[in-house]
């Protein structure tokens, strides 16, 4: 623990968003998801996943652009004040994390490097696991 700041922010946790995650988990289509809570972010982060298996790159991007902004309204209502630890084994976080993992995914496929390293240090610094998580199918 040598050089961890014992005195940094404590981890923002966000409350269930139950109705959304019922929603996924019954087969609902995202896209009729996002609009009965078009302020999920893990409603965003689910269409941009989607757009972004079928190849719809710039669509992806735009829906995780959403979720990412989303995401920050989630966390600053919670509490959050740009920075600290956003665990990914809290359920609950799992939008917004994934929102911006979408984010960075999307924003690599359109060449926007700049703000791919941007959002890999904001993850980093949310959960140094996160990105392992998300990509090995959480």
């Amino acid at each position: 623990m040598i050089g961890e700041n014992l005195l940094g922010p404590e981890p923002t946790l966000l409350a269930a968003d139950t109705a959304v995650s019922e929603a996924l988990a019954s087969g609902a289509d995202p896209e009729a998801v996002v609009r009965e809570h078009p302020d999920s972010p893990r409603a965003w982060a689910v269409l941009a996943d989607a757009a972004d298996a079928e190849g719809r790159e710039v669509e992806a991007y735009a829906f995780a652009r959403v979720g990412y902004h989303r995401g920050l309204d989630s966390l600053r209502k919670s509490g959050w004040r740009g920075a600290g630890p956003v665990p990914w084994s809290h359920e609950p976080n799992r939008g917004v994390l994934r929102a911006l993992y979408a984010l960075r995914r999307a924003a690599g496929r359109i060449g926007e490097t700049s703000e791919v390293e941007r959002l890999t240090e904001f993850l980093n610094g949310a959960d140094p696991e996160v990105i392992r998580a998300i990509e090995a199918g959480h």
